[in-house]
């Protein structure tokens, strides 16, 4: 009978610590619970270094997340669709652009805010693109001494 109630105990405290995990988790790792957002979305000529789910983030904070990526047949450009949280109104003369975290760190999409007074709804397109930059090809240039 003590057998039992030992493996009973273990299997309480394994489940504990599995829902203390779980709650950190989603507490401090930026999950997104689900809050009401609007989608707006952008074409760039090379989305490298992002997928779906990436942070979308204005003045270093995330505001959404990157949704859908598919490539346009006729223009050749990426088409990028992406979640904004509703109580961010952006302008729409905001510019997008695809930063780099690092030299070593991962890729994401920053809005910068124009100054016009009327705002992006959603389904809006944002024209003002910058499309990644490959560190590779960069220093190929660097090394090689320019344009050639």
């Amino acid at each position: 009978m003590s057998a039992i109630r030992t493996e009973a105990l273990v299997g309480a405290a394994v489940l504990a610590a599995a829902a203390s995990f779980m709650v950190y988790a989603s507490k401090y790792a930026n999950v997104d619970r689900g809050g009401a957002a609007y989608t707006l979305n952008a074409s760039f000529r090379s989305v490298e270094g992002v997928s779906v789910g990436t942070d979308v983030r204005l003045a270093g904070v995330k505001i959404g997340t990157v949704t859908d990526i598919a490539l346009d047949p006729v223009t050749f450009r990426a088409q990028t669709d992406f979640s904004v949280a509703n109580n961010i109104e952006l302008p729409d003369d905001s510019a997008i652009v695809i930063s780099s975290e690092g030299l070593l760190g991962g890729n994401f999409v920053e809005i910068l805010p124009g100054g016009s007074p009327f705002n992006l709804e959603p389904g809006d397109e944002i024209e003002d693109t910058q499309s990644s930059v490959s560190l590779v090809s960069l220093l190929l240039k660097f090394v090689s001494g320019g344009d050639e």
